[in-house]
């Protein structure tokens, strides 16, 4: 395996043209487990407001932990010997004092459904976000019915989560994030196990959810389908950011980190 230090420079990085204030910037973030064992290396990138994003690499890159730092949950977001690193959400940077306001503006989405279904129904579950905001019951129950709506699971308020299938699951668990209200969605390998409907049916309700996307995905077909813009991660550390077709065209750039030149963008 490339050890950390001989990845050199970022292979390719195309800056994202935008006089807007981002959505989501983040920068020289680093990372590494209680165990020592390292996961990030001064990661930094931008998200532009209602642009969606995905992350690609290999498996053990680091998809997931970046992830869980745009939502503030791991236990340390910030390293402690790091006065550089930040990570911010439309302006407001992630700290213990502000990382409430943050987990409201970015939902976030366990890989493993199994890991964000905890209530006995489908309608408890989807709740529990907005109760926890101090919403009126009144508005809880509207938001329930109004995400189950988008996620095309109207009356399954009182199925219970243990009888789902995996595609109803990967929906119950958006619709609980989307009944938050969030201004990111944060979705890692959201199409994992699908078959080919409910995959249609997410690409659609992505495609229509107004804000910003973070979406750590496998699928490099779906990539070029749905976002506008890639981060290719390995070994903890950013090496090619840009243009979806741009750098998911690049073969040579692809191989050396793991990946293939989706089918469509072959030539």
């Amino acid at each position: 395996m490339v050890g950390l230090a001989s990845l050199g420079s970022p292979d390719r990085i195309i800056p994202v043209n935008s006089d807007a204030a981002p959505a989501i910037d983040v920068r020289s973030l680093s990372f590494a487990y209680s165990a020592g064992q390292t996961a990030l290396t001064e990661i930094g990138f931008q998200v532009a407001d209602g642009s969606r994003t995905a992350i690609v690499g290999p498996s053990g890159a680091g998809k997931s932990t970046l992830l869980m730092h745009l939502n503030g949950l791991l236990p340390e977001p910030l390293p402690k010997d790091s006065h550089r690193a930040s990570i911010s959400i439309h302006g407001v940077a992630l700290a213990k004092n502000s990382a409430a306001e943050i987990r409201r503006r970015v939902g976030f989405m366990f890989q493993d459904p199994d890991d964000q279904l905890f209530c006995p129904t489908v309608r408890e579950d989807i709740a529990f976000g907005p109760l926890n905001l101090g919403l009126s019951r009144d508005e809880v129950l509207a938001r329930v019915e109004s995400s189950l709506k988008q996620v095309g699971l109207t009356g399954y308020e009182f199925r219970s989560t243990l009888q789902l299938s995996v595609g109803e699951k990967r929906r119950v668990c958006l619709a609980g994030v989307l009944a938050c209200r969030p201004d990111v969605l944060a979705l890692d390998e959201p199409f994992t196990n699908l078959d080919p409907r409910a995959r249609r049916s997410l690409i659609e309700i992505l495609r229509e959810f107004p804000g910003s996307q973070v979406i750590a995905t496998h699928d490099l077909d779906l990539v070029v389908e749905l976002c506008d813009q890639v981060i290719v991660l390995d070994e903890g550390q950013v090496r090619a950011t840009g243009p979806v077709r741009e750098i998911l065209s690049d073969a040579p750039l692809m191989e050396r980190h793991g990946l293939e030149v989706p089918y469509q963008l072959r030539g």
